[in-house]
């Protein structure tokens, strides 16, 4: 079966904050091997219905990922996961950019900063109508998959985009881990969300409504870009920062910059 990809070509700094500058190895927690879907006694495994939500016939993978990252903090945080449909997700997509369905030549995909620019300030819609937002968002090093690792134990789920190689999509249908296959060919940009591993060392991703392993050498050759997010929709009352993470000093950083205009698409 063939699916749909959606992420725009990345662009190097669009985003301008910087994970790794708001980290203090000191207080940083030991990252387990298995941890978020990998381990049974996640809250994450609420989440149980990804759907697809449309990426099987429109470029909206970004949307798609929002709606599935969305879907994981509100189960970490002991609610039910709210319920997205093809419907509002394409709405989304349609209203951030100038995407129409009754016209194929704009159904080309998203910027990944720009979506994460319109997540915050609009945010995303679920099924009942009600908005989910990110409050702050910064950019992961490419390639570096002990800081996915880290970002995602430390906030639930983070959005990888890749150049996706002609070898997963036959990997993928054979449901089998994502790994490097000399002499594949790039069949263009696609978003996914990372939210944890296995017990094998594989991170799990949910692409195309599916729970994926993806092995890290693949993961580390094939990334181009990737967003931590944060969201008070992760926490409940009893949560706070995580140790070791900058959060007040990145916000002030996002406000200064966003004031300065260099954030632009409705931050």
């Amino acid at each position: 079966m063939e699916f749909k990809l959606g992420k725009a070509p990345a662009r190097p700094d669009a985003t301008k904050l910087k994970l790794g500058t708001y980290l203090s190895a000191t207080n940083l927690p030991e990252v387990p091997l298995v941890f978020g879907y990998g381990s049974p006694n996640s809250k994450a495994t609420r989440v149980q219905n990804w759907r697809i939500l449309g990426n099987d016939i429109y470029s909206n993978c970004v949307w798609a990922g929002a709606a599935h990252e969305t879907m994981v903090w509100r189960a970490l945080a002991g609610f039910v996961p709210p319920l997205y449909t093809n419907t509002v997700v394409l709405w989304d997509y349609a209203a951030a950019t100038g995407f129409d369905p009754k016209k194929p030549e704009t159904d080309n995909g998203t910027d990944l900063q720009q979506a994460a620019a319109y997540r915050r300030k609009t945010g995303t819609a679920d099924a009942s109508g009600l908005r989910h937002k990110i409050d702050i968002y910064a950019a992961l090093r490419v390639g570096d998959v002990d800081e996915i690792a880290l970002a995602t134990h430390l906030f639930g789920t983070v959005g990888i985009g890749v150049d996706l190689p002609n070898s997963a999509m036959d990997q993928f249908n054979r449901v089998e881990p994502w790994s490097v296959v000399s002499g594949s060919t790039s069949i263009g940009g696609h978003y996914f969300n990372v939210c944890g591993r296995n017990s094998l060392g594989n991170y799990l991703v949910v692409t195309w409504g599916r729970l994926h392993a993806v092995e890290p050498s693949w993961l580390a050759k094939f990334m181009d870009e990737g967003l931590m997010y944060s969201t008070f929709e992760s926490l409940n009352s009893k949560n706070l920062s995580p140790d070791g993470f900058d959060y007040q000093t990145l916000m002030k950083d996002l406000k200064a910059i966003t004031a300065n205009g260099q954030l632009s698409f409705g931050v």
